[in-house]
């Protein structure tokens, strides 16, 4: 079948979303979830450090995430892994926690 010019780029646009949708990214569930871990959940909870607008943190101690705009990878690294005077939380999250909240950090960081 052949295709005119707009409804080729229908169908290319078509195809662009429906991979977006299902590439994995965060459902609004999940970052529910990294919300409520950022602002409380989290011992100790990322918004006493961070500074994050969309969590209503003000922390001074850690990196300004809104400044920073870090990816999900880099979120997650450091979550798990901690550094310096960060705590790693591998040991009091689960991995879907880390996720969610790393997932929420790099959907919200600086917009």
């Amino acid at each position: 079948m052949k295709y005119s010019g707009i409804s080729k780029l229908a169908g290319v646009m078509m195809l662009c979303f429906a991979g977006a949708a299902t590439a994995g990214g965060p459902d609004a569930a999940q970052l529910e979830i990294g919300k409520a871990l950022f602002k409380s959940g989290a011992v100790p909870a990322c918004a006493i450090c961070h500074t994050l607008k969309d969590a209503e943190a003000e922390g001074t101690i850690g990196p300004n995430l809104d400044e920073q705009k870090p990816d999900f990878a880099v979120v997650r690294k450091f979550v798990e892994e901690g550094s310096g005077a960060m705590p790693s939380f591998a040991s009091t999250m689960s991995a879907e926690e880390m996720d969610a909240v790393s997932a929420y950090v790099a959907e919200v960081a600086g917009k």
